[in-house]
């Protein structure tokens, strides 16, 4: 990995994208249920209850080789917030969030602010107007950038509508490097997301909307995100980022179980690259270990020992 620091400021993360292929961390929400996050609670939670394992999380990733480490703030807007949290508080917990990833990035890493979906449906599907949905994603980046971030992920979005005014959202609030990554599932009309939207509408639409890099994570393992990489190569004008899953989940004694292992899932990261992308990491299900397996082989991919 070259040194994201050489005894100076931190090289902008766009100018790093540029020079070389990235790697994000893996899964926060299924580690710290490894770690006993108690079922059905959010993984927020411990944002608050337990920073200290937060920041271990962080801190393994980093230690595994990660570029990019990714706040615990998925569910961070006041939509998904309420349903355990005083909504007065949202700005404070993504501030958190993002001051712990901070805390164990120290200069070795940078920070991506994750903004997942907010769970509320648009107008006139749902109840939320537009402007009530950007308010809500504004409020998270602000609190997010207020903590350190050094840009923002927009994650698992399963609908463009909401994916692009999460974008125009953050764009509004900073002038951070934004990501915006759908989660697309393969069917018999090709690879969509769950509201109907192809890769090709998504691409387009989350570049005009001023995404830096475009991208998918969730959905799927790493055979099927090397095909949706592919598609997006078709369009994309700006760089590319694949997170899959570690395969997909099983319910195994009434636990969740993801069977791509770290070997497996880095003997396929060739060919994601080769595909097109240039940012990669993993989503549900990867751990520290798909880390280093992916480091070190980006480290041979790319020629360093």
């Amino acid at each position: 990995m070259s040194p994201i620091r050489s005894g100076g400021p931190m090289k902008p993360f766009l100018e790093l994208v540029a020079s070389e292929i990235v790697l994000f961390d893996g899964a926060i929400g299924t580690m710290l249920q490894a770690r006993g996050l108690p079922a059905g609670d959010p993984a927020e939670k411990w944002v608050i209850e337990r920073p200290e394992e937060v920041v271990r999380l962080h801190r393994d990733y980093v230690e595994a080789g990660a570029q990019v480490l990714t706040t615990n703030s998925f569910g961070g807007t006041r939509f998904k917030l309420s349903n355990w949290l005083d909504p007065s508080r949202t700005r404070e917990l993504n501030r958190r969030a993002a001051e712990l990833a901070r805390e164990a990035a120290r200069d070795e890493a940078y920070v991506a602010g994750s903004v997942g979906p907010t769970g509320a449906f648009l107008e006139p599907l749902g109840t939320v107007s537009r402007e009530e949905m950007k308010e809500a994603f504004a409020e998270q980046v602000s609190g997010l950038v207020e903590g350190g971030a050094d840009l923002i992920i927009i994650e698992t979005q399963m609908d463009i509508q909401e994916a692009v005014l999460a974008v125009e959202a953050a764009r509004s609030v900073c002038h951070l490097p934004i990501i915006a990554n759908m989660t697309y599932n393969p069917g018999r009309a090709g690879y969509r997301t769950l509201m109907g939207n192809t890769v090709a509408e998504c691409v387009q639409a989350l570049e005009e909307a001023g995404a830096d890099i475009v991208g998918s994570n969730c959905g799927t393992g790493i055979d099927d995100m090397i095909q949706v990489v592919r598609e997006m190569k078709l369009v994309a004008s700006r760089p590319i980022l694949a997170e899959p899953n570690a395969g997909l989940p099983e319910l195994v004694n009434g636990r969740t179980v993801y069977r791509e292992t770290a070997e497996q899932m880095a003997g396929k990261l060739p060919a994601l690259i080769e595909a097109g992308a240039r940012v990669v990491g993993g989503c549900c299900g990867t751990t520290p270990e798909h880390t280093r397996r992916f480091r070190q082989k980006l480290d041979e991919v790319q020629g360093r020992r």
